[in-house]
């Protein structure tokens, strides 16, 4: 197969302009539509759940089944992609993200709104979520794994930033989109919303993604497998290590990204803002977000993933333990100060988030070998799933006891500590300056 890190040299900015258009409709447009489905869809899940009959707490804790996914579901999917080949796995969940989310419509529609849902409507809904959460899964690592071959390693980090871009302008384009259609009809017609956009996504994958990356490598010459200790060399205990070693650091980041959309929320409640307020506290942050996509990318093949990614973990960190002070400075001194409370920390949070856009996959690129490498990201991705799963369980144990204000600061803790710890590790094992020009 001719990739496109193969057919154009990274050191010309044409080629690498030509590089990422090649992986467009592949992989960047596929990205974009699943993600405006699924950020159509997401905010409405505990809606959906109260409509059909389930409790409060039932219905914060569906969510859950995401967070057991990313952390049970990343090994199991790399196993297909290894058997079936990238495109036909891709090609296989979509089917199934279509046909759940018609399904669901057909289902789950016809009672929305009355409060006539029984456990037969709440199953369906259950189960739709655990297709979506697997699919999720296996389009994430297959896209992942094949962009870390497509792309050359001088533009790696542009590559994987634009990946990340992609998603988080799909986040913001999904529930405007989601908003118009519940307008026009009710909440069942997002999963009509979500199965058009994974249909048009897995058409596309299925039409643009080369044909190389259709199945299984060939066997060797003369009908011989690879030994046994080969085939597993993807589990190299020094490479595994180092994994550890850049996860520690980032699943801090990881952690802080889960906790925010929690955390803040909850302490704009707390400082006495009304939904509209949170919101709009959100939709500024995320295009802050979204304008430094590009720029990310490029620092990081420049002058190395320590300059991006240190920064990030510590931004995030200082934002979130500001948010914990001014929140609890502030409070009780009226809706100014309690905006400026909230907007402010959430501004220097999205900074960092937006430095690390692309982060969290470029890394797991960095520090994974080019032969077993679906293998490796599998691993990577099951151990910041660990990290996705734990956050949500911290805030709680944390809320339990104290005020939410104290989340925040033990959540801004962490990523201080997890930035020191990437600003020590990160030059040692991963690009650091000047790749552009090797």
């Amino acid at each position: 197969m001719t990739t496109p890190a193969a057919s154009s040299s990274p050191r010309d900015p044409g080629s690498s302009r030509r590089v990422l258009r090649t992986l467009v409709p592949s992989v960047y447009a596929p990205t974009l539509l699943e993600f405006v489905g699924l950020a159509a869809l997401m905010p409405v899940v505990p809606l959906l759940a109260r409509d059909l009959g389930f409790s409060v707490p039932q219905a914060a804790a569906i969510t859950t089944i995401f967070g057991l996914t990313s952390f049970l579901g990343p090994i199991p999917a790399g196993r297909l992609i290894a058997r079936i080949g990238a495109r036909s796995a891709l090609v296989l969940t979509g089917v199934l993200l279509v046909l759940s989310n018609l399904a669901a419509f057909a289902v789950i529609g016809p009672v929305l709104g009355g409060g006539g849902g029984d456990a037969v409507h709440r199953v369906a809904l259950v189960l739709l979520l655990l297709v979506m959460a697997v699919a999720m899964q296996v389009w994430h690592l297959g896209r992942q794994s094949y962009l870390g071959s497509a792309l050359p390693p001088t533009m790696r980090a542009r590559g994987m930033t634009l990946f990340g871009g992609v998603i988080r302008i799909g986040e913001v384009i999904g529930p405007l989109l989601g908003a118009v259609v519940m307008a026009l009809g009710s909440m069942a017609w997002v999963f009509v919303l979500f199965a058009v956009a994974a249909a048009a996504g897995t058409v596309m994958i299925a039409v643009f993604l080369p044909p190389g990356e259709t199945g299984p490598r060939p066997a060797p010459p003369g009908g011989s497998r690879r030994p046994r200790s080969e085939a597993r060399r993807g589990l190299d205990r020094a490479v595994l290590g180092r994994m550890v070693a850049v996860g520690a650091g980032i699943a801090p980041v990881m952690m802080a990204r889960v906790n925010r959309p929690v955390i803040v929320p909850l302490l704009g409640d707390a400082l006495g803002l009304d939904p509209v307020w949170i919101s709009i506290v959100f939709g500024v942050s995320a295009a802050l977000e979204i304008l430094l996509v590009l720029p990310a990318g490029t620092l990081m093949d420049r002058y190395g993933r320590a300059a991006v990614a240190v920064p990030c973990a510590l931004l995030m960190g200082v934002g979130f333990l500001l948010l914990a002070l001014l929140g609890t400075v502030l409070m009780d001194h009226g809706r100014t100060a309690a905006l400026i409370a909230l907007l402010v920390p959430s501004l220097l949070i999205g900074l960092g988030n937006g430095l690390g856009s692309g982060i969290v996959m470029t890394l797991g690129i960095d520090v994974s070998p080019v032969h077993g490498r679906t293998a490796y990201l599998a691993w990577w991705n099951t151990m910041l799933g660990a990290g996705r799963l734990a956050a949500p369980l911290v805030v709680t144990g944390i809320t339990l006891f104290a005020p939410v204000a104290i989340a925040g600061a033990a959540t801004g803790a962490v990523c201080v500590a997890g930035g020191i710890w990437l600003s020590r590790i990160l030059p040692r094992v991963t690009p650091s300056g000047g790749t552009r020009g090797r």
